[in-house]
């Protein structure tokens, strides 16, 4: 709610601004990523309603449901305070991956850098390995939500994927 109103107020202070005057400063980011985690108080995660395994095991779905605008992109970078980035340094993330049911609600985004020791190329790798615990029966899909949106990383220091098997996945 918070950055509904954040947003709301730089809106409406852009708008009153008339000729002559200095255009506002931008207000301060308030979402901080930790250590390659996002900052659960923006991004804690989020998932489509009633979704079943078998519906995001089925080849094509994670493609079928991605709608993130570039607008709501430039939203979490601006919440997240990244105001300029070369291409290819981060990449706008569904924290809960679409690959398990992640929905593309603005709760479930993040801006991830693609550099780092927990980055990325590594989240996307743990991504695949939890869609393939589900589809393979090995995992339930609820417990797969909750381990990478809890944190991702520790579904790797913990040893249940190690990076062996993440890299044969690649």
């Amino acid at each position: 709610m918070m950055r509904y109103i954040l947003i709301a107020a730089l809106f409406l202070s852009i708008a009153s601004c008339g000729a002559g005057q200095q255009a506002p400063q931008l207000i301060p980011p308030h979402c901080h990523a930790q250590d390659g985690l996002p900052d659960v108080s923006c991004s804690p995660g989020a998932v489509f309603a009633n979704i079943t395994a078998a519906q995001v095991c089925k080849a094509g779905y994670a493609q079928s449901v991605r709608d993130v605008s570039q607008a709501e992109k430039d939203r979490v970078y601006a919440e997240y305070g990244v105001a300029k980035h070369p291409t290819g340094s981060y990449e706008i993330d569904h924290l809960v991956s679409l690959e398990i049911g992640g929905s593309n609600d603005i709760r479930n985004l993040w801006p991830q850098s693609y550099t780092g020791p927990y980055n990325a190329h590594m989240k996307d790798q743990v991504e695949d390995f939890l869609h393939t615990q589900v589809c393979g029966g090995k995992m339930t899909l609820k417990d797969a939500q909750t381990e990478i949106a809890t944190n991702w990383k520790a579904i790797i220091i913990s040893g249940q994927a190690s990076l062996t098997n993440l890299i044969q996945l690649i």
